[in-house]
């Protein structure tokens, strides 16, 4: 599949996830997870590299793959609700820690990639940009949980896994596709 195709396919996904729990709010994996305040928020991951873009002149081939994979963590937190596995998985949110923000790092490192760093560089700015990125998500989810959202269950020991897991991610973005884009070169 073309990388065109798949932000498509990731942007699609996206809606059809937010959609489906909307229009089913009883659906146990939905029930008390903050499901409209993910329908703001989630939204703006699929804007992101679109107005970057376009802010910086359109100078360069659009990132579509970067798109997709800034916007596929969304989806599979989502989608991972939908179908309940928060709730029926214990190691769920752990998995998608790391994963997610593996993605998230690999969409920043290629979208900021042209901009000709070093691979060090790269791999040092993904890897920090990731850490600060999980410390901002699980700010939001604090507040959203001390908001009233009662399904969300956080405790002390799993904001300090998720802060490890996800930080951890973050660094084998980083190092992996800085590599990838390095064998290019």
């Amino acid at each position: 599949m073309n990388e065109r195709r798949l932000m498509w396919v990731v942007k699609v996904a996206l809606a059809a996830t937010l959609l489906a729990g909307l229009l089913f709010p009883d659906i146990p994996g939905v029930v008390g997870k903050g499901w409209p305040e993910r329908c703001v928020g989630y939204p703006i991951s699929a804007l992101v590299v679109p107005i970057i873009w376009m802010l910086r002149g359109r100078r360069s081939r659009y990132p579509y793959l970067a798109d997709a994979l800034l916007v596929t963590p969304f989806v599979l937190d989502l989608s991972g609700n939908l179908v309940n596995l928060y709730d029926t998985f214990e190691q769920f949110d752990d998995i998608l820690h790391f994963t997610n923000w593996t993605l998230l790092v690999a969409a920043l490192v290629l979208f900021v990639a042209p901009q000709g760093l070093a691979r060090w560089n790269l791999v040092l700015l993904g890897s920090g940009f990731g850490a600060m990125a999980i410390i901002a998500w699980e700010a939001v989810e604090w507040v959203v949980q001390e908001m009233g959202t009662t399904g969300l269950q956080l405790t002390y020991d799993d904001t300090v896994g998720d802060l490890v897991l996800s930080a951890s991610g973050g660094v084998l973005g980083a190092t992996v596709t800085a590599a990838v884009l390095d064998q290019r070169n």
